[in-house]
């Protein structure tokens, strides 16, 4: 199949998704969504191991923030062929430590107000690692000219939300798209499109590790009955900030595919 060919293939995916999307009947916040399975306060902290379990996202956001600080210098710590690559992982990495603290301040208190800056946050994150999956695989360009316009989007997404909730008639539907089409679309490019970076692999890793934190999230109560030692949302925070650490390793350890290649693709 001609890159021509993929790139048809890619386009028409999203719109398809976009039409499904919009076809479907709105999707309201179900406000037993704020009733987590374990509300154990600890220290007068309530819901305390979903609070603190954020810690672990502001942690690997701050090792990621660190590492892409570094960028350039003598070692490992180079894993751009270009500086234009490193955007969307800033992105990626800033976006995943404010989830950390987003997320902390909404299960202090769960309602619908403060889960508006417990989802922007993570819409940040889901932005950068499509945009970065452009740059490295399709054109740089490309990349760069979606990363604002995904950020955009996913912000968008939740502002929609807070401005139909507060009409009365609560529509998550774009939401819903930003959050799970990247499980969707990153899988594709990556299978459809080769890198110019090794290590592809890794990137899989973090979105099998992700998906997983979604079935912790989905199994909420069912985990925390299995003992009452941790819930199912608790695991999706420690999940999920696994993946981001496993994202930080491809970094650490990739390089070029091979200086031809890179070439070739740094000038799509």
């Amino acid at each position: 199949m001609s890159h021509q060919a993929r790139l048809a293939l890619l386009i028409g995916l999203t719109a398809a998704a976009i039409g499904a999307l919009w076809a479907a009947p709105p999707i309201p916040q179900d406000p037993a969504y704020h009733q987590f399975a374990d509300r154990r306060a600890f220290f007068g902290m309530p819901n305390a191991l979903n609070v603190l379990s954020n810690a672990a996202f502001v942690l690997v956001g701050g090792i990621g923030l660190g590492f892409m600080a570094r960028r350039g210098t003598s070692g490992p710590a180079r894993p751009f062929s270009q500086p234009a690559d490193a955007w969307p992982y800033v992105a990626l990495f800033l976006g995943i430590a404010l989830t950390g603290v987003g997320s902390g301040y909404y299960h202090l208190a769960p309602d619908n107000a403060r889960l508006v800056w417990d989802r922007i946050p993570m819409t940040v994150a889901f932005a950068a690692i499509v945009a970065a999956v452009l740059v490295e695989r399709i054109s740089v360009r490309a990349g760069l000219v979606a990363l604002p316009m995904l950020l955009g989007a996913g912000i968008g997404s939740v502002l929609y939300w807070q401005a139909t909730e507060a009409r009365g008639a609560g529509d998550l539907r774009p939401y819903a798209f930003v959050q799970f089409f990247p499980l969707l679309i990153v899988p594709f490019i990556v299978f459809l499109f080769p890198s110019r970076y090794t290590r592809s692999g890794d990137l899989l890793g973090a979105a099998a590790l992700y998906g997983l934190a979604k079935v912790f999230e989905i199994a909420d109560a069912k985990v925390f009955a299995v003992g009452q030692l941790v819930s199912g949302h608790t695991l999706k925070h420690l999940a999920a900030a696994v993946a981001t650490l496993l994202i930080i390793r491809m970094l650490r350890l990739r390089g070029p595919v091979t200086p031809a290649f890179t070439a070739g693709r740094m000038r799509a």
